[in-house]
C-alpha cells in the first residue's frame, strides 16, 4: 500500500472478493466523504457492474469493473480511473488512485438512519461508531488493578464496576490491560466505566 495513504489511514484491509464483496462492497449505499460540503454523492455498486452515483436531484448510471488482482475500473464523469479498493472496517471504504497521490473516503450509511449531509453529521456518525466500537472492546476486555502496591485480576470492566458499586475497590485504583506491561498509562478503573 502506499505510504502515504498508509500515513492518512492506518490500519486498512486491501479489499478481498471472498470476504468483502458480497457482506460488504455489493448494493451497499457508500456516501463520499471528500467534498461533501459542497455536495453528497452517495456511490451504490450494483452487480451487473452498474454504478449509480446520486446526488440531491439526480443519478447518473455508469461502469465499474475488477481484474483479477482487485483492481477496479470506475467510469467518472472525469473519464476511467484505477484504484484499489481497502476498507477500514465494515463501515469505511477507501478507493485508492492509482495514477495519483489521491484518495477517495466513504462511509457506508446503508443501516444508518441518519442522513450524512455534511461534515458536522459525517464527524457525528464516526464519534458515535468509534465510541460503540471502543466500548464493546473495554465490555469484553480484561484489565489488572493495582491497590496499596498489590496487583489483582484480570478482571472485566463489569467486573471492576462491580467491586466499586461494592465499595470493594476505589474506582481511581490505576489499571492495565491484560497486554500492557505497567500502569504507564495512567489509566483508572474510573476511566473505564464511564466509556460503557
Amino acid at each position: 500500500m502506499e505510504e502515504y495513504l498508509n500515513d492518512a489511514i492506518p490500519n486498512l484491509k486491501p479489499f478481498n472478493h471472498t470476504l468483502h464483496y458480497d457482506t460488504l462492497f455489493i448494493n451497499k449505499d457508500w456516501v463520499l466523504v471528500n467534498d461533501i460540503s459542497k455536495k453528497k454523492s452517495t456511490y451504490t455498486f450494483k452487480d451487473d457492474n452498474i454504478l449509480e452515483i446520486s446526488r440531491k436531484d439526480h443519478t447518473i448510471k455508469t461502469t465499474w469493473s475488477i481484474d483479477i488482482q482487485n483492481i477496479f475500473s470506475i467510469e467518472t464523469e472525469d473519464g476511467m480511473i484505477t484504484v484499489k479498493v481497502y476498507f477500514k472496517d465494515d463501515d469505511v471504504l477507501v478507493l485508492n488512485h492509482q495514477n495519483k497521490e489521491k484518495f477517495a473516503l466513504f462511509i457506508n450509511t446503508t443501516n444508518y438512519t441518519q442522513d450524512l449531509e455534511t461534515v458536522e453529521d459525517i464527524k457525528l456518525f464516526l464519534k458515535e461508531k468509534y465510541k460503540q466500537k471502543v466500548t464493546n472492546l473495554i465490555y469484553d476486555h480484561e484489565f489488572y488493578y493495582i491497590e496499596k502496591s498489590k496487583e489483582f485480576g484480570p478482571f472485566t470492566v463489569e467486573e471492576l464496576s462491580n467491586k466499586v458499586k461494592k465499595e470493594h475497590i476505589s474506582a481511581y485504583c490505576f489499571v492495565r490491560d491484560v497486554n500492557a506491561y505497567d500502569y504507564s498509562n495512567r489509566l483508572r478503573i474510573f476511566d473505564l466505566i464511564k466509556e460503557l
